[in-house]
């Protein structure tokens, strides 16, 4: 299971896009920081290789608690053993991760990405499919609002096996 995590912010991510000669597209947004922080699992079932994508939002940054609730929710909800694939962020190895994942160790075992890969984490092609096509340009009115176009996002995105498919091509690992 590969394990990311990306922040949206209220500020559009502005991409090039088509509009008729003369009438260049403009957004109009407020100067607005407020974020929402995500976390995301890409799994792949042992037997059958089904992919699927969970995750969990909050309007303020992730901490290592929140990740021990993700990891209790994954455990819980998976019912079989977890192998998590991790970049090397300071949360994954807070205190409280470490010690929640030796607790579980018979059920959840860590392997590490290099200090800076992220172009080797498919949970990190769930981030750019979501922020570069589909919430490009998208102007929220506020952070509910973003909330909600991010789960529209990742619920798309978790019933098309071709594009979580993808996204393992990408970071060129094979099913």
């Amino acid at each position: 299971m590969f394990l990311d995590e990306s922040g949206f912010m209220l500020q559009p991510l502005v991409r090039r896009t088509w509009a008729p000669r003369g009438h260049t597209p403009v957004h109009r947004s407020w100067d607005r920081h407020d974020r929402l922080s995500v976390v995301t699992a890409l799994t792949v079932a042992p037997e059958r290789r089904r992919l699927n994508v969970y995750w969990s939002a909050q309007h303020r940054n992730i901490g290592a608690d929140n990740i021990v609730a993700f990891l209790r929710q994954l455990r819980l909800g998976l019912r079989r053993p977890l192998v998590l694939i991790w970049d090397r962020w300071s949360v994954h190895k807070a205190k409280v991760v470490r010690d929640y994942i030796e607790r579980h160790r018979d059920r959840i075992k860590v392997e590490w990405l290099p200090a800076y890969a992220p172009e080797l984490n498919p949970a990190e092609q769930v981030w750019n499919h979501a922020k570069y096509s589909d919430l490009a340009n998208f102007i929220p009115e506020d952070a509910d609002d973003l909330h909600r176009h991010v789960d529209i996002s990742i619920q798309e995105q978790r019933g098309q096996s071709s594009l979580l498919r993808s996204f393992f091509k990408t970071a060129r690992l094979t099913l």
